[in-house]
């Protein structure tokens, strides 16, 4: 159950950070779940990369729904994805899932050195 509390106030957390902070906000938020909510270093990493994974991606779905794929074709042609918009979308979510999940490993080994 902690598991997919922090799944979700990770996505939550980190959408609302986007709106006043850069990118980088995300590894903050996350840090911030993970001492609040205590889990294992390997569930908190996963917590945090499924939770900025699925709420970038899912963006980024969102805005390359809306313009028709123009952006999203342009840009993977210029990234070595052989113009796959949906690769980009992947790549998006896994770039800010694997900052937010070592964020919040880090989250988690900083409750547990300050337990001992």
């Amino acid at each position: 159950m902690k598991f997919l509390v922090a799944i979700i106030l990770t996505a939550l957390l980190a959408f609302i950070s986007g709106l006043f902070l850069p990118w980088w906000g995300v590894a903050i938020t996350s840090l911030l779940v993970a001492v609040i909510i205590h889990q294992k270093a390997g569930k908190a990493f996963l917590s945090g990369l499924l939770g900025v994974l699925l709420l970038w991606a899912g963006l980024a779905w969102w805005i390359d729904i809306k313009n028709n794929s123009v952006l999203s074709t342009k840009i993977a042609s210029v990234l070595p994805l052989g113009g796959s918009a949906i690769m980009l979308i992947l790549v998006t979510g896994l770039i800010g899932g694997l900052v937010a999940g070592f964020a919040a490993m880090s989250g988690s080994f900083l409750r547990a050195s300050n337990k001992s």
